[in-house]
C-alpha cells in the first residue's frame, strides 16, 4: 500500500514539471517594488516589432507567459509595460522556460536570470556596458573638455574591447552573432599579390564583402532591432548601391537571395523589401529590378507568403512593365483629337515623341503640364519633338475642362496632339498601366522608349541629354 501511494505521489509532483515542457515557452518575470500588474511579451522583426502575449500579476508577484500554441521565433524578444518601460532578452538555443527577476529602478542593471546561459552572458555584458557608459556621464561636466575627450576615448576603447572579448570566447551565442552583424567591411589595402587596390577596386570589395558579416543563413537575425540587420540591409541598397545600374544592382541582389533561401523568414522579408522599393521607385530604369524581383522570385516556387491571387496581380503587373521597360517598343495607340480625326502613335513623323496621360481634374497634372508644354516649345524645333498627348478621364464634364485648359494655357501647337482617350485601338489604361497621371514618355523615330517617368523637375535636363545626343 504504501509503495502504490509513493508511486501516486511521485506522478503528482512530476505533473506540472510535465505540463511545463509540454509548452512551447514558459517564462517568469519577477519586478521587485513594481508598479505594474501588466506586462507585454513581443519580439523584433525586421523594422517593427510584434506583442505576442499578455501576462497580468499573480499573487506570488509573478507574471507568467506560457503556450502550447504559438511559439517564440528565436531572436531578440522583450517584456514591455504600457509605460513605455522595456527590457530585452535572447532567445537562441536553449528551449525558452526561463524565469527572470530585477528591480523597478532599472530593469535592465538589475536583471538576473535561471535556466538561460544566453540571457547571463547577454544581462553581464550590459551591465558592464552600463557602468562604463554610466561613468562617462558623470565625468562629462566634472573634467575639462580636452581631458575629457581623451578619457572619453579610451573608454570607448575599454567598450570596444569588451565587444571584442565577447565575440572571441562566445562565439556561438546570440550576443556575438548581433554584434558581428554590426561590423563594417574594410577593404584591404593590397591584394593577395602586394599590388595596392585601386579605389575602384576597394569599393568592389566593399560591395561584394558588405554582407560577409551577416549570417543570412541564420533565420534568426531577421528578429533583432533594425540597427543590427533590416538598416544595414536597406543602407546597402538605398546608398551604396544609389545611382548604380540595374545590371549591378541584380548582379548583387541575387547571390543575396541565394544565402537567405534557406531561411525562409529572412528571404521572404528581403523579397517583399526589395520588390517593393523598385516598384515604388521614381528612377526610369529601375523599373528592370521590380520585373526581375517578381518573375526569379515572387511569383516562383520560392515564394510561401503569398495567396495565388496576390501573386498573379503581381505577375500581371510585372509582365505589363516588361512590356514598357527602357529599350522597347512603345505600344501603338490610335486615338482622335477634338475633331475627330484619328492620330496614330507610330506614324508621327518626328524624330522625337512625347507620350503623355493627363487630365485637369488632376490637381498635379495642372501644375506639370504648362511646364511640359513650355519645355515643348522651347526645344521643339531644336529637336524635331512632337507631342501625343492623352485626355486620361474623358468624361463629358472633364472634356469641357481639358478643352478650357488647353484654350487658357494655349496648348495649340499642331505638333502637340491633344488627343480624347474615350476611344482608342487597345484599352491604354491597361497597356501602359496607368494608375495615376501624369505619365510621360519620351520615345524615338524607331517608337523604342527611350525614357519614362518624366516630370517638371527632369523632362528638360533629359530632353537636353538623350535628344541633344541624337544630334
Amino acid at each position: 500500500m504504501n509503495k502504490i501511494l509513493l508511486v501516486l505521489l511521485a506522478l503528482v509532483l512530476t505533473l506540472p514539471v510535465q505540463a511545463k515542457k509540454k509548452n512551447n515557452y514558459d517564462l517568469t518575470v519577477k519586478i521587485n517594488h513594481g508598479r505594474d500588474t501588466m506586462l507585454l511579451l513581443g519580439h523584433y522583426y525586421g523594422k517593427g516589432n510584434r506583442v505576442i502575449d499578455t501576462a497580468y500579476l499573480d499573487k506570488k508577484g509573478l507574471f507568467h507567459f506560457s503556450s502550447d500554441k504559438q511559439k517564440l521565433p528565436e531572436g531578440l524578444c522583450f517584456f514591455a509595460n504600457a509605460r513605455g518601460n522595456y527590457v530585452e532578452f535572447v532567445v537562441y538555443g536553449e528551449k525558452p522556460f526561463f524565469h527572470f527577476e530585477t528591480n523597478e529602478k532599472d530593469w535592465t542593471a538589475h536583471m538576473t536570470t535561471k535556466g538561460s546561459a544566453q540571457n547571463e552572458l547577454f544581462f553581464n555584458f550590459h551591465r558592464q556596458q552600463s557602468a562604463i557608459i554610466h561613468q562617462i556621464d558623470s565625468l562629462s561636466t566634472r573634467m575639462d573638455s580636452a581631458a575629457f575627450v581623451t578619457y572619453r576615448n579610451s573608454q570607448y576603447r575599454r567598450l570596444d574591447s569588451l565587444r571584442l572579448n565577447i565575440i572571441e570566447t562566445h562565439p556561438e551565442s546570440f550576443l556575438s552573432i548581433m554584434m558581428t552583424c554590426t561590423k563594417d567591411v574594410y577593404p584591404p589595402e593590397y591584394d593577395s599579390q602586394g599590388n595596392k587596390l585601386t579605389d575602384r577596386q576597394r569599393r568592389e570589395y566593399y560591395l561584394d564583402h558588405y554582407f560577409d558579416n551577416i549570417p543570412l543563413e541564420n533565420n534568426a537575425i531577421i528578429y533583432t532591432p533594425e540597427k543590427v540587420f533590416s538598416d544595414r540591409v536597406m543602407n546597402y541598397f538605398d546608398n551604396i548601391l544609389k545611382y548604380a545600374s540595374p545590371e549591378v544592382i541584380i548582379s548583387h541582389i541575387d547571390p543575396l537571395l541565394q544565402r537567405a533561401k534557406n531561411s525562409p523568414n529572412i528571404f521572404q522579408y528581403l523579397v517583399i523589401n526589395l520588390t517593393q522599393k523598385y516598384l515604388q521607385s521614381n528612377i526610369m530604369v529601375y523599373d528592370q529590378i521590380y520585373v526581375h524581383m517578381v518573375k526569379n522570385y515572387f511569383a516562383s516556387d520560392l515564394n510561401f507568403w503569398s495567396s495565388p491571387s496576390s501573386i498573379e496581380k503581381e505577375s500581371m503587373r510585372a509582365a505589363k512593365w516588361e512590356r514598357l521597360l527602357i529599350g522597347k517598343e512603345a505600344p501603338e495607340l490610335v486615338l482622335y483629337d477634338t475633331l475627330r480625326v484619328p492620330h496614330s502613335l507610330h506614324a508621327m513623323p518626328s524624330k522625337w515623341k512625347l507620350l503623355v496621360f493627363w487630365s485637369p481634374s488632376c490637381g498635379h497634372c495642372k501644375h506639370v503640364i504648362p511646364t511640359v508644354y513650355e519645355v515643348f516649345e522651347k526645344y521643339r524645333d531644336q529637336y524635331d519633338i512632337a507631342a501625343f498627348t492623352i485626355l486620361s478621364e474623358p468624361d463629358d464634364k472633364t472634356r469641357q475642362e481639358w478643352k478650357e485648359f488647353l484654350k487658357k494655357h494655349n496648348m495649340n501647337h499642331p505638333a502637340w496632339l491633344s488627343l480624347d482617350g474615350g476611344e482608342a485601338n487597345v484599352d491604354w489604361h491597361d497597356v501602359y498601366d496607368i494608375t495615376s497621371t501624369p505619365q510621360i514618355y519620351l520615345i524615338d523615330e524607331n517608337n523604342i522608349i527611350q525614357a519614362k517617368k518624366l516630370g517638371e523637375g527632369n523632362i528638360e535636363d533629359i530632353i537636353k541629354g538623350i535628344c541633344g545626343e541624337g544630334l
